[in-house]
């Protein structure tokens, strides 16, 4: 019986939260598992995520948290403990209890990404690289394309320092990527990644001069909802290879899965 009083609950937190597939995606795990546990997704307003934040800790059988926009940076913070590929972003995507009462964060925007990159065939050692959004995705995604061996990144974000800062982290810790900040000029890259929110909404602009894109590049959408963007429906005119989000969300499942370790397996993980 799921939904019991033993249940384990857990959390999927975002503003607005209606676009979230983690909850339902999780909840068919749970189900087919035989799992006494619950995903319930929840909201709250920027302004009150302190007061929701104290609220999650003091509910003592809140296991862990998958974290979406705007709160990524937010609630690693609120981490008493992070996995590198957390602190080195300083953002979360997921949050576990531990024994203690504290919070443990990882991220896994990034792996998820290059992950369901490789198992399609994309190859990304050697290749250059149009990424979009230095948020909190795009920090993820672009720490992990250079370890993966792009040889060149072009960084581009509305906030030019952010990207900057970035840029300069990157570079560091991955010296053999070449790193620059620039405009969301596809022109000579081979890869051509979204990740930003832009596309989300009917209304929103193409986070890139689509107009530069070739046959010959792979373009790629960290949104979900809707499954073809319209930056992936323009490149797909073109005659690009594309790849949307869910790809990159089913490894993400997989990773968040072992981390929130669902079937208890580890009991010492609280």
């Amino acid at each position: 019986m799921r939904g019991s009083g033993k249940a384990d609950v857990f959390y999927m937190l975002a503003h607005p939260v209606g676009h979230a597939k983690s909850p339902g995606v999780f909840n068919e795990i749970f189900e087919a598992k035989g799992l006494d546990s619950l995903m319930v997704p929840v909201s709250c307003k920027p302004d009150d995520f302190d007061a929701f934040w104290a609220g999650v800790t003091a509910t003592e059988n809140v296991r862990g948290v998958i974290v979406s926009v705007p709160y990524k940076a937010a609630a690693y913070q609120k981490c008493a403990s992070a996995h590198e590929r957390a602190s080195r972003v300083e953002s979360a995507n997921s949050v576990r209890r531990l024994p203690d009462g504290t919070w443990y964060a990882d991220n896994f925007d990034g792996v998820g990404f290059v992950n369901a990159l490789k198992d399609s065939g994309h190859p990304i050692a050697g290749k250059r690289v149009l990424l979009v959004g230095a948020g909190g995705a795009g920090a993820s995604l672009c720490y992990c394309l250079a370890e993966e061996g792009a040889t060149q990144i072009r960084l581009a974000d509305v906030d030019r320092e952010r990207a900057k800062r970035l840029a300069n982290l990157v570079s560091e810790a991955f010296p053999n990527c070449a790193i620059q900040v620039g405009d969301p000029d596809p022109t000579g890259m081979e890869l051509v990644v979204n990740a930003t929110p832009m596309g989300l909404k009917a209304s929103d602009p193409l986070p890139l001069d689509t107009t530069k894109l070739t046959a010959d590049m792979t373009v790629m959408d960290i949104i979900m909802e809707p499954a073809e963007t319209p930056l992936l429906k323009a490149a797909r005119e073109v005659g690009c290879k594309v790849q949307a989000g869910r790809p990159m969300m089913d490894f993400q499942v997989r990773g968040m899965s072992e981390f929130f370790d669902i079937e208890r397996k580890d009991r010492s993980n609280g």
